[in-house]
């Protein structure tokens, strides 16, 4: 047995979303491998046909929201669970090509081959996609719109982990992970006053982060103060926004789904068993609410 695929790889779902889109926002949080959780719930919705007008995503959660948006259901965990021990997609041969961790040359060029995407729908503007990265020089979130700009640039940098990533230039302007400065793109939609929104989170819901930035922050990005006072503030930040949308949720103004026990799964995390486990549990907690998620839209 290949221990670095998915042993149960052919069980994943299969097949494409209808054509019927819900109104409403989807905001997808980031977490490395842990956003296999949100693979499998948005595999999940896709399978009962909920198909959500709008979606902003952060980091994994950008990356997440390709194969949501381009209706391909699998797509995503296939990637993951077949490439996640192909250096060239994570690992050194990712530092050679892109100068991160993660090979998105490779994804974009290579596996793309083997997994076509569905690029016709995905770039259709009957739905929205936008992602978030945080732009060093000001330190801030800038969100990326698809049909404004190259999403596949911006999701790259959107999800360029730093410190061990080197900078993605777009229109001479250093970016990297969304989640420095924001780890829940929720502060835009929240501003919007948007009805029907849902949250996706990769981390059980009693989780916090403890307030402040590794020691190396300074160190490391010494010539981008304003991107260092975003990463030294980024987990209060966090902090308060999972405060939030814990309350809207008992408010019944936002729909947020969480894992439903603690997340075991590191950051770069490379046990195949605990990653498709995690795909699974995404799964099957959105299995549990369809009804739920379903009256919450008025579907």
């Amino acid at each position: 047995m290949n221990k670095k695929i998915y042993k149960d790889l052919d069980k994943l779902p299969t097949g494409r979303a209808d054509n019927n889109i819900t109104d409403g926002c989807l905001v997808l949080e980031g977490g490395g491998w842990k956003g296999l959780y949100t693979v499998g719930v948005l595999d999940c919705m896709m399978l009962n046909g909920i198909n959500i007008s709008s979606v902003i995503g952060v980091s994994a959660g950008a990356l997440s929201a390709i194969g949501y948006v381009s209706g391909q259901i699998g797509w995503s965990a296939r990637i993951d669970l077949t490439y996640r021990h192909d250096t060239n997609y994570c690992g050194l041969g990712a530092m050679r090509r892109d100068g991160g961790v993660t090979g998105f040359t490779y994804l974009f060029n290579d596996i793309l081959k083997a997994l076509p995407l569905d690029e016709e729908r995905l770039m259709s503007p009957s739905r929205k996609l936008a992602v978030t990265a945080t732009d060093l020089l000001s330190g801030r979130i800038t969100y990326f719109e698809k049909g404004k700009c190259d999403i596949f640039r911006a999701i790259q940098a959107s999800a360029t982990v730093p410190y061990v990533s080197r900078p993605v230039m777009i229109n001479g302007v250093p970016y990297l992970d969304g989640g420095c400065a924001e780890k829940i793109p929720y502060s835009r939609v929240e501003r919007s006053g948007r009805k029907n929104v849902v949250a996706v989170r990769t981390r059980e819901l009693s989780f916090r982060r403890k307030p402040g930035a590794p020691k190396a922050a300074k160190l490391w990005y010494g010539k981008y103060p304003e991107f260092v006072k975003s990463l030294e503030s980024a987990n209060e930040n966090f902090n308060a926004t999972a405060d939030k949308l814990e309350q809207k949720a008992k408010e019944g103004s936002v729909f947020l789904i969480a894992p439903s026990k603690p997340v075991e799964v590191t950051r770069f995390d490379g046990d195949m068993d605990k990653l498709g486990a995690l795909y699974w549990l995404g799964f099957n907690d959105m299995e549990r609410r369809v009804g739920e998620l379903r009256e919450y839209l008025g579907m």
